[in-house]
């Protein structure tokens, strides 16, 4: 066996139909990426038959105190939190404590009285009951009618910063986020358009009320120790704090890569708000764990977390008619091509690669974080990535040259 501290590779790329040396012109790719300034530092991992076939690293996890990327660092996954969010979900819908057809108010009861965006500004806006209730359904998918503070296109998004919510600065527990959002008018009637958003979050307060425990232990009990994932959660100890990746951003004015000192919380306490859209934090070797479920239909060394069909249900399209998240049915996502993806239960699900103009497989399913974090599973090649950064915000095709290095690599 190969290894390295934190991540041990199990097979010689070849043996899995991994070429080495075009395995290497990714390798290339990624430390030019660093070179040129676009990254501190990244980790890509790949697996394919269930071993761990390629483990690379270059850079810095702390430029300023000289700390590079190792194995064991540990990174904000933003966004890749929705998926374990989802999976607890489903936990819970095989339980029976849960049905994708059950209303969001059944669990948070300011859901009832929803309300519609139709027209007007901030100042002057016109609302309307919503015709549609709002569904656990709708949360999975997007297709809620919530959005996101950070947006800044349509009078709602505003009306979230109002309330008090931006990167960084949400104060107040899930609970009385929730109550906030739902005071909110929404974007569109629950279920006629896809729109990225806080539903995840929501999510989260639906699991916690479902399950009567709090959503960090929920993942704890029934996802995250199961599964080994030993260095997922919420905060950090203050011991670990140095394996942390920090956190940087564009400049605004010169694009250079800068400490992102303001979008940042305090992460060696327990946060105020358990977001499951977006709070957690984990290494490249525990999130190739659950992604290994995933691929493995639910199982994992002997402990199965969701039921075959489950997953497969999961990783479907669910929007409606087929549709993908690109207009007209999806709102664009912060120029991010969607292109030939459609959304399944907590992921996107490639639907028809030509028009995504990528070498992927029919049925990969992903998702990505908002620092540059990526992942995604192929059941056809028995293929899962994960990829690690920490740059916020960061505008540009990365994500799409990056399978295009990854699947160019096949044999």
């Amino acid at each position: 066996m190969l290894t390295a501290t934190g991540l041990s590779t199990e097979v010689e790329p070849r043996a899995v139909g991994l070429d080495p040396d075009r395995l290497a012109r990714l390798d290339r790719f990624l430390d030019a990426y660093v070179a040129a300034g676009k990254q501190k530092g990244s980790l890509i991992a790949i697996t394919r038959n269930g071993k761990l076939a390629h483990v690379s690293m270059r850079g810095y996890r702390d430029q300023a105190n000289g700390l590079p990327v190792e194995p064991d660092t540990i990174w904000r996954i933003y966004s890749m939190t929705k998926p374990i969010t989802s999976v607890a979900a489903m936990i819970l819908l095989e339980e029976g404590k849960l049905s994708l057809f059950d209303p969001v108010a059944k669990y948070i009861p300011a859901f009832e009285h929803a309300r519609v965006y139709r027209s007007g500004s901030v100042a002057t806006m016109i609302s309307a009951p919503a015709a549609n209730s709002m569904l656990v359904w709708h949360l999975l998918t997007h297709t809620s009618g919530l959005t996101y503070d950070f947006y800044f296109n349509h009078p709602v998004d505003e009306m979230y910063r109002k309330a008090g919510f931006g990167v960084g600065s949400a104060e107040c527990s899930l609970a009385e986020a929730c109550d906030r959002w739902a005071a909110i008018p929404l974007l569109f009637e629950p279920g006629t358009e896809w729109n990225y958003s806080v539903s995840t979050d929501v999510l989260g307060r639906v699991i916690e009320v479902a399950s009567r425990q709090s959503l960090d232990e929920f993942f704890s009990t029934r996802i995250l120790e199961p599964l080994g994932m030993r260095d997922t959660g919420f905060f950090v100890s203050q011991a670990d704090d140095q394996r942390l990746a920090r956190l940087y951003m564009p400049d605004a004015q010169s694009g250079a890569l800068i400490p992102a000192t303001n979008a940042d919380r305090p992460r060696t306490e327990r946060p105020a708000m358990l977001a499951g859209g977006a709070g957690l934090m984990s290494t490249a070797g525990d999130y190739l764990r659950f992604t290994q479920m995933l691929l493995r239909r639910g199982e994992l060394d002997g402990v199965r977390v969701l039921a075959p069909h489950t997953v497969d249900l999961m990783a479907t399209n669910h929007l409606p008619g087929g549709a993908l998240m690109t207009p007209p049915f999806g709102r664009p996502l912060m120029g991010i091509g969607n292109e030939g993806r459609g959304f399944g239960l907590g992921f996107s699900v490639l639907v028809d690669p030509a028009a995504a103009k990528s070498i992927s497989s029919r049925g990969e399913f992903a998702w990505a974080g908002a620092a540059g974090t990526v992942f995604w599973v192929d059941p056809a090649e028995q293929l899962t990535v994960v990829f690690c950064t920490q740059v916020l915000f960061a505008r540009d095709d990365f994500g799409y040259t990056l399978r295009q290095l990854v699947y160019q690599a096949l044999e």
